[in-house]
């Protein structure tokens, strides 16, 4: 099986899809900065972020359904080119000097309304880019590239901050966008076209897909858990290592290795070939529930971090293997809007974590939130092992067949 690098339209998403990503990295932490300096308030901060982030989790399903019946390229190159015009438009606004606030949150709801049609489209793009043998392979390459600009990301909104400023970053990413677009009007990308019905109809037949595969849905519970979970680290961790562990530094040593233990995930599962993938890529999540733990326990800071590489490397392996595996069994004309069921649940409850854990921390101590979220993913992930469709998928004999590709 040819390299998926050595097909044209893969190569040119590829390039596309790395550079965007590597603009992306960037905006965390420039926002961040930037809005803060400008305002002087974590409230202003959560304003933006909460705006870049309600449009998308209201519009997800809708993007699937729209990704399903539009040519993927189609929605990928038009979200850009929004995301493009919003990320520029944020930069020169930065760049002025006198930033409104207004106008920043209003850009990045837009921009999160195109990230929720943009998001679906990732999956069918590959799948209608690349041979199926060659799927793993292919997202591996992307869980890489994803891994690797998660790492440096940071660093270069950190050069760009110091240097020219934060404005710049989002200029960056703008231009990103802009070449993403460009090359996805280069390429040609296979589609299943599907009868034009009423939106519910589309809905119900994407939640169905869900629901008809008990090795899905299950396993969506437990990666929903998992961004829960990721999220109280997130919001408790950075205090707790401040005050009691170390101070910033060590925090940022954590994260780090976390980042390279999610690139070594991702260039393993691109070389390993689990007889049972699901069951495998469950229980390598389950591995996070070891530096919450750690943590709440206040074990030793080098065993700890050392834990969170681990936990991450699972989540690096899981990521391409996953997204292989739905490629394969879920029809083509049904990709976009199962993939948004996915993302929605995901991200979901991440701001469920984002809210309970200060809350709870108050309350009782960062250690409390810490180990019901440690018990929480351990037991989410282990408990998918007990579904018949995780154990069996991908067992000889017993993997999953796919439907037809056209619907009637």
């Amino acid at each position: 099986m040819p390299h998926p690098l050595r097909t044209r339209a893969f190569r040119l998403l590829f390039i596309g899809r790395t550079l965007s990503l590597l603009g992306d990295s960037a905006i965390p932490t420039a926002l961040s900065l930037a809005v803060y300096l400008a305002t002087g308030s974590t409230g202003a901060l959560a304003l933006v972020l909460g705006c870049a982030m309600v449009p998308k989790l209201l519009l997800l399903p809708l993007g699937g359904v729209v990704g399903d019946r539009f040519n993927a390229r189609t929605v990928a190159l038009t979200t850009d080119l929004v995301r493009c015009v919003t990320q520029l438009f944020v930069g020169a606004e930065l760049l002025s000097g006198s930033p409104a606030l207004w106008q920043i949150a209003v850009a990045e709801a837009i921009g999160g309304a195109a990230g929720a049609f943009a998001m679906p489209t990732v999956s069918p793009l590959i799948r209608g880019t690349v041979a199926e043998p060659g799927l793993l392979r292919a997202n591996s390459l992307m869980a890489v590239v994803n891994s690797a600009t998660r790492l440096g990301g940071p660093a270069l909104a950190g050069a760009l901050i110091l240097t020219v400023g934060p404005g710049w970053a989002f200029v960056l990413d703008g231009v990103s966008f802009a070449v993403s677009a460009a090359l996805l009007a280069a390429m040609k990308v296979r589609h299943v076209p599907i009868p034009r019905r009423s939106l519910l109809t589309d809905l119900k037949e994407g939640w169905s897909e869900v629901r008809g595969r008990d090795w899905y849905w299950t396993s969506l519970i437990a990666h929903a858990v998992w961004n829960g979970a990721a999220a109280v680290l997130m919001t408790v961790g950075p205090a707790l290592f401040v005050r009691e562990l170390g101070g910033e530094g060590v925090w940022v040593a954590l994260l780090q290795t976390g980042a390279v233990g999610l690139l070594l995930g991702s260039l393993l599962a691109g070389r390993a070939h689990p007889r049972r993938p699901v069951l495998i890529a469950n229980l390598s999540l389950a591995t996070y529930a070891l530096p919450l733990g750690l943590l709440a326990a206040h074990a030793p800071v080098a065993l700890t971090i050392a834990a969170y590489g681990i936990a991450q490397a699972g989540l690096g392996f899981l990521n391409p293997v996953w997204e292989t595996l739905v490629q394969s069994a879920v029809p083509a004309h049904t990709l976009a809007r199962v993939t948004s069921y996915d993302w929605l649940l995901s991200l979901a409850a991440m701001p469920l974590g984002y809210t309970l854990a200060p809350l709870a921390a108050s309350a009782w101590g960062a250690e409390v939130p810490l180990a019901i979220a440690a018990v929480a993913v351990g037991a989410a992930c282990l408990a998918t092992a007990a579904v018949p469709g995780v154990r069996r998928f991908g067992a000889p004999g017993k993997q999953e067949e796919r439907v037809a590709e056209v619907p009637a």
